[in-house]
């Protein structure tokens, strides 16, 4: 989920952010399987990176921007920063209270908010689906309404 290229005036790599969603995917299936509050706090820390410092900041976007971005050829578009950096908000949302719930004893709290974040990062990894974009977007065009 986090856009893993920094951003232009022009926009970002939309590649990027899919990457991100698959390792994220990951993660978050690594703490669901283990049931393992550190692990989902590892990812609520990278969402807290890309949203607090900008997505070019994840340690996802490092790697694809050494790994991955420099075997691509360009990308045919590029989008806005704002949507995928909103995202990440929303999954650092989710992940920490996942995290705070479980540490303060509720033992359902990681397989309840990990599944709603793997759920969120598997339909941007797998379908281009980004729910927390799509929630910007929502909110922007009712900000925008008139009165």
């Amino acid at each position: 989920m986090t856009s893993t290229t920094p951003a232009t005036a022009a926009g970002i790599d939309p590649r990027g952010p899919r990457f991100a969603a698959a390792v994220t995917t990951v993660v978050l299936a690594v703490a669901l399987v283990l049931d393992n509050v550190w692990v989902l706090l590892f990812q609520a820390v990278v969402f807290a990176i890309a949203s607090g410092l900008g997505l070019g900041a994840s340690p996802y976007g490092w790697l694809y921007r050494t790994f991955v971005r420099p075997r691509l050829g360009p990308p045919a578009e590029l989008e806005d920063p704002a949507p995928p950096r909103f995202a990440q908000t929303v999954g650092l949302v989710v992940t920490a209270i996942g995290v705070v719930l479980s540490l303060a004893g509720v033992t359902w709290a990681v397989t309840a908010f990990g599944a709603l974040a793997i759920v969120a990062a598997f339909l941007n990894a797998a379908f281009g689906l980004c729910i927390g974009c799509e929630m910007y977007l929502a909110i922007a065009r009712l900000r925008s309404r008139p009165a």
